[in-house]
This record gives structure tokens, sequence and C-alpha cells, in this order.
């Protein structure tokens, strides 16, 4: 029998937002792998398929998690290759930041496999809901907090700018589970080229289980060195300028539609 893969989200928050496509390939699999983000998710992943197999082991503090992703990758890969119905459970959406399911599943497609991925409900959808934007009012801009310090990145202060996983802010190792202030600091002044520093920001937290609290926490760009950070929290910082009309585009469309009209 040929191998097959299958990546599917299981969303942000437990039960909740799984949908019935994702619940079906799981159910069906000869095998499941799970990357979530807590102990509960993971028994009730059990309750729906007997061979339940965690790829959180692979982590480990000073690890590289490029390693930790390869290795992913082979133990699900390993599987495909035996015959096996494979699925990687990923919470969220498994194509956000998620290296091991778009590496596995090119992998399996480049050999020959069925492989195809399930979207999931994501943080950045609850992060859209539950903080009330519009992506379409104002624009937005999202960047990996880390990336977004090491590369010059342009970016519009006239849209939202959401920065994730600011709890690794500045880590060049891809081996630790935290950076602190120090890093912290660095990424206030970035910032600070184009911010004030009491401009308001937004550390958010999606609810992972049904019993937890959305976080919401506003505090000023200044304060942000010394708050409570953790992996998942993700820092919103909303537009700080109004958006600049380019009269001479509206002025050539304006010419266009009266020359249709004639």
């Amino acid at each position: 029998m040929a191998g097959s893969l299958a990546c599917v989200g299981i969303g942000m928050t437990l039960g909740a937002h799984i949908c019935p496509l994702s619940k079906s390939y799981i159910e069906q699999a000869d095998v499941v792998f799970s990357a979530v983000s807590h102990g509960i998710t993971e028994l009730w992943l059990q309750e729906m398929h007997p061979n339940v197999r965690s790829l959180q082991q692979y982590y480990q503090e000073g690890k590289s998690r490029q390693i930790t992703y390869n290795e992913m990758v082979n133990a699900m890969m390993t599987e495909v290759r035996a015959g096996k119905k494979v699925v990687g459970a990923f919470y969220g959406h498994p194509g956000v930041f998620a290296q091991a399911p778009h590496k596995s599943i090119a992998m399996a497609k480049a050999e020959g496999f069925a492989a195809k991925m399930i979207p999931g409900i994501s943080a950045e959808d609850c992060l859209i809901a539950d903080l009330g934007i519009d992506p379409g009012r104002f624009g937005c801009q999202q960047f990996e907090a880390s990336q977004f310090m090491f590369y010059e990145r342009k970016y519009d202060p006239s849209c939202y700018l959401i920065l994730w996983q600011i709890g690794l802010a500045g880590d060049r190792s891809l081996a630790k589970f935290s950076t602190g202030a120090a890093h912290r600091q660095v990424l206030i002044e970035l910032l600070g080229e184009v911010y004030s520093m009491d401009h308001q920001v937004i550390l958010y937290e999606a609810a992972v289980l049904p019993i937890d609290k959305i976080r919401i926490e506003s505090v000023s760009l200044s304060d942000l060195k010394h708050a409570d950070i953790h992996m998942h929290t993700t820092l919103v910082i909303p537009p700080n300028q109004k958006m600049k009309l380019n009269e001479k585009l509206v002025a050539r469309l304006a010419e266009i539609e009266q020359e249709l009209a004639q």
C-alpha cells in the first residue's frame, strides 16, 4: 500500500476549532504525529486515534530548532515510506510558523507520495477576532520578531504591525526557548525609530484551553522591556500615522473614469 501524508490544523482552542475534514483525516490515519501546545490537547487527540506520537519530544533547550524540525520530518517520512497513512496534527494552522509540515509535504511529493495540507484556525485568525482588527481597513503587516530585527524590513506605520514570537526576539542561535530584556531593548530601539516611546502597543495571547483567558494587555513601547513575555506572546502595534493619499494616482484614475464616461 502506498503511503500518504496529510498535515492538518487543529486550531488554537482545544476542541473548538478543528474542522470536520481534519478530524476525518486523524480518525482514518494509520499513525498520527502531534505537535500541540498543551498536554491536554494531546490527550484529546488520543481519544480520536489510538496511535498518537508526540513530536514535542524533539525540542530541547540548547538544541538548534533546525535539527528538531529535521527530526520531525524524518519521523513522519519514515512511516510514509513504510506505506502508512500518516497525519501530522499541528496546533493552529499547519502552514503558519511551522517548518516541519511544509518540508515534509514537499519531500513526500518529491518522492511520489500523496501529500496535502488542511488549514486550521491560526493565532492570526484569533487575534483578528479578539482585537476587532479588520486588516482591510488600514492594512496589516506581519513579521517574525527576530527576522524583523535581523533584516532591513520596510514597513508602513499607518497600518497595523504584528510581530510574532517576541519571546524569542533577537535569538540568533535557534536553540533558546526565550530571550530577555536586553534583547528586547534592541527591538524597542528599532521600533523607536518610527514610534514614540509612549505609543501604546498590545501584548496578545490566544486561548489554548476553553478555560483560558485571552490576553489583551496594552503597554507603552518603553514598558515592553520588562513586560511579562512568553513564547506564544504576540506584539501588536496600532498605527501611529494616518494614511497619506496618493494624489497623483487618484487624479490619474479620475481622468480614466472621465474618459470612459465620454
